[in-house]
Order: structure tokens, then sequence, then C-alpha cells
């Protein structure tokens, strides 16, 4: 929607009329309401926002799988959107830049979806060897 060009309506006191047109419905939880917020607009407008960068429901999904089975980190579906932005963005920066992504989630609430849903209840052997070689951090034995 922030790369779409066509104007958010806006009541008197800045807060949206309704859905922005472009607005379609998504894969990707917890990412994007129907409207351009004001500060999301404003920040726009002052060049703030140096890029958009699109990250599809697939990629999205595969990047916050990625991210909890590569690097222990469990987050959501609009972490994996955001990871891989920065990813695709870490790819064309200069060397030596400094690139902040934050993934301000738990993947604890997407137990239940798509998102994590080849994830067997019960752990394997394997896991638990691996579990216990890290008592300090076993919760249940």
């Amino acid at each position: 929607m922030l790369s779409d060009g066509r104007a958010q309506e806006r009541r008197e006191d800045g807060s949206a009329s309704g859905s922005h047109p472009a607005w379609a419905p998504h894969m990707i939880q917890g990412w994007t309401p129907d409207f351009i917020p004001l500060v999301a607009q404003e920040s726009i407008d002052n060049g703030y926002i140096d890029e958009v960068v699109p990250v599809s429901a697939d990629t999205s999904f595969a990047t916050a799988q990625a991210l909890a089975q590569k690097e222990g980190i469990f987050c959501g579906i609009s972490c994996g959107a955001t990871f891989a932005a920065a990813l695709d963005v870490a790819k064309r920066a200069a060397p030596g830049s400094v690139i902040l992504c934050m993934l301000p989630d738990t993947g604890e609430r997407y137990l239940s979806t798509p998102l994590f849903g080849d994830i067997e209840a019960e752990m394997t052997e394997e896991e638990w060897t691996l579990a216990r070689s890290t008592p300090s951090a076993v919760l249940a034995a």
C-alpha cells in the first residue's frame, strides 16, 4: 500500500476514514492493517523511509521457519517478512553497512497455524538428547 501511490482517505483528526484502496487480504499476520497509519504517512512525506521492500507470503513463512530451525529465533510470519526484507537490503548494501532488523514477536502464538504445522507435538529422541545436553535449559524431562 505504501508504494501504491493512492492517498489514504483521512478524517479531520488524521485517522483513516476507511480501508486503503490497495489493501488486499494476505497471509502475513500482524503486518499491515487495511489502512496506512498517519505516522507511516508522515514518515513517507518527510522522507524518513528510504525504501519499501515487497515480501511474499511464501518467503515470509520460509524465513520464519529458517530463523527457528537455524538460529533458534522463534518468531512469527511478520518477523519472517521483516527479516527477509533485511536480508534483501543486506545483499545490496555496501560492505561495512550496519542494518538493524527488529523482530518483536514470539512464535508461540503460531504453533497451531500452518507456519509450524509440520512440527510434531512430541520431541524425538534426537531432540531430547540435544535438550539434555543443556540441563539448565530443559523445562521438562
